[in-house]
């Protein structure tokens, strides 16, 4: 029985790829993604170690910067120690212009330190 070389080549380059070790070890079957949670534990982990305290029935959470855009959780994880002055905001985020969030926003440009930006913007 004849062999195509052509075809034998490109059977041995794809047993190259698929490969976990050197020459004479067996193909994997499938490739492994490793999902790794370590960076959530380990933050986790300090988070216990400052012993902070859940805050409960926190809406929204909204960090002013300084270029006049907002940072703004809705229903966030809150966790505080406020013997190590930390505060920990967990959840999803969007950034967004202070103008979009400027009708519901304005009691909190009032009372910080913030009121400039009403004039800026």
């Amino acid at each position: 029985m004849p062999i195509n070389t052509a075809k034998l080549a490109k059977i041995q380059q794809q047993s190259e790829k698929a490969r976990l070790g050197g020459k004479g070890t067996q193909r994997r079957k499938r490739k492994v993604v490793h999902k790794t949670a370590t960076d959530d534990k380990k933050l986790q982990n300090t988070l216990k170690r400052l012993s902070v305290n859940s805050i409960q029935a926190v809406e929204e959470v909204n960090m002013i910067k300084d270029d006049g855009y907002v940072i703004h959780f809705v229903n966030p994880k809150v966790q505080a120690s406020l013997a190590a002055n930390t505060f920990a905001i967990t959840g999803n985020c969007e950034q967004k212009s202070l103008t979009e969030l400027l009708p519901g926003i304005f009691n909190q440009l009032v009372s910080s330190t913030c009121y400039h930006y009403l004039f800026i913007y």
